[in-house]
């Protein structure tokens, strides 16, 4: 549990209600240092979890729960400052909803492995996240706050845009599964198909 990269994950989970808090007392340069550190710890994490050989079941868990967190923690900063509308938060949060059963589903067909994560989903997740700091800089005044206010809302709906359709392609999977256990019934513990496998992250 207490490796190096989870070390790290626990930490930038720690950040988040920081994070938060500094959105919304408008201490915004304090807020962007917080998300750069959270972002390089994203990818230093995964690159010492291969390279010591450190990588775990947990960590799995961790780093997406963590990009999770800070999405939202985004979301409703902006949201009560109104930097964003809730027609956006509505958007992300019915496509967090749509893909909701789909581990249930699995779970009810055998498979004890999750899907797969797919790069759509991850382009999705990093547009998002150069989103919402681009938005925050935008909230202010001069040449630099509009360009990164326009730079900000084109990775917003080029991100939303891409959070759906990944939930499209993990849906066609979950269906491709759930015809292969009508084809035939699954093992107590079987090897997941293509489509899963065991360990996998959770959706993005």
């Amino acid at each position: 549990m207490w490796t190096v990269p989870n070390i790290l994950s626990f930490a930038r989970l720690a950040g988040v209600p920081l994070f938060l808090w500094l959105v919304l007392i408008e201490a915004d340069w304090w807020a962007l240092g917080l998300l750069v550190f959270a972002g390089l710890s994203d990818w230093l994490d995964g690159k010492l979890a291969r390279a010591l050989d450190q990588t775990s079941r947990l960590g799995i868990v961790l780093d997406p729960a963590a990009d999770r967190l800070y999405i939202l923690a985004t979301l409703i900063g902006l949201t009560v400052r109104e930097i964003i509308p809730v027609w956006l938060i509505v958007l992300l949060v019915a496509r967090e909803v749509a893909i909701t059963p789909i581990v249930p589903i699995m779970r009810r067909l055998g498979y004890t492995g999750t899907l797969p994560v797919h790069f759509t989903g991850k382009a999705a997740t990093m547009c998002l996240l150069y989103a919402f700091p681009m938005l925050l800089l935008g909230d202010h005044d001069g040449g630099v706050a509009t360009t990164a206010k326009v730079v900000g809302w084109s990775f917003a709906i080029w991100g939303t845009a891409l959070y759906w359709w990944a939930a499209v392609l993990y849906w066609v999977q979950v269906r491709q599964l759930v015809s292969a256990g009508r084809a035939s019934p699954p093992d107590p513990d079987p090897d997941p198909p293509a489509g899963a496998q065991k360990g996998a992250e959770t959706p993005r």
